[in-house]
């Protein structure tokens, strides 16, 4: 593993806790010295802070540094990984996998995107293959990434409209969640117990959708009763043009993710 980040340790801590590597069989390269004395402490791995050793044995390396520094750890890796059967998958947002074919030429690589909820188990990740990725490369991903939630697979060509809905959508999740407990404030609850109710409306909403197979608007329409307290307040909330906000902010995220990556 290569930058041992949030993302990086969420990684660590579910491939360990699922027994898909264990802790001896997992290097990271981390230019912190603190990070790494923590990674090591915490998780049994082992530590390093030369990217080409981290490179070096492996037969899968994962790129979690930020994009603004691919250029300058891929020179260090270019000499270093050992044969075109080593599996390159790479977390890096807006850095395609043209560019990641460009530093590793003849490599398989796989590009993927995960979101936050990595960290608890929950996350959703699609992957993209490259053109020397095989079957048996996409496994080794899904095997990896499966750990902290599920995955699809997706043609490249939709990454920048994944990372506008399921890559930032946290963001907006938590904005709806906050603003849910804003309103149980104003309607006289106090802010714990508003945020506790809060939370637990969302997760048990989505839980239930992913797990009686409903249409959202199904759901939607079997909770709202004629003259009922759903309807009045749902009538608002179209009022306001919640629908159209979150449609564009998935947009919106589309599109920047578009221009960081044409940087």
């Amino acid at each position: 593993m290569i930058g041992g980040g949030v993302m990086g340790e969420a990684l660590i801590s579910r491939l360990i806790m699922k027994s898909v590597y264990q802790p001896i069989e997992i290097l990271v390269s981390e230019p912190n010295g603190d990070r790494r004395s923590f990674l090591q402490s915490q998780y049994g791995v082992q530590v390093t802070s030369k990217n080409s050793e981290a490179a070096l044995a492996s037969d899968v390396v994962l790129l979690a540094i930020k994009p603004q520094i691919f250029f300058q750890v891929a020179t260090e890796l270019t000499a270093s990984l050992p044969h075109t059967s080593a599996v390159l998958l790479s977390i890096l947002a807006g850095t395609s996998i043209a560019q990641l074919e460009a530093a590793f030429p003849e490599q398989p690589i796989l590009r993927a995107m995960p979101n936050t909820p990595a960290q608890v188990g929950a996350g959703v990740t699609a992957i993209a293959r490259g053109q020397h990725s095989q079957p048996h490369h996409v496994e080794r991903a899904r095997t990896i990434l499966e750990t902290v939630g599920s995955v699809i697979e997706i043609p490249e060509s939709l990454m920048d409209a994944v990372t506008g809905l399921s890559g930032s959508g946290p963001g907006y999740v938590a904005l709806v969640v906050e603003a849910l407990a804003d309103g149980g404030v104003a309607a006289g609850l106090p802010r714990p117990i508003a945020l506790q109710l809060a939370i637990q409306t969302v997760l048990g909403t989505a839980q239930l959708l992913q797990e009686s197979g409903l249409h959202p608007g199904e759901l939607k329409d079997r909770v709202t009763s004629p003259g009922g307290t759903t309807i009045a307040g749902i009538a608002q909330l179209e009022k306001q043009g919640l629908r159209s906000a979150l449609i564009e902010a998935v947009r919106a995220a589309s599109n920047r993710s578009k221009e960081l990556g044409n940087q």
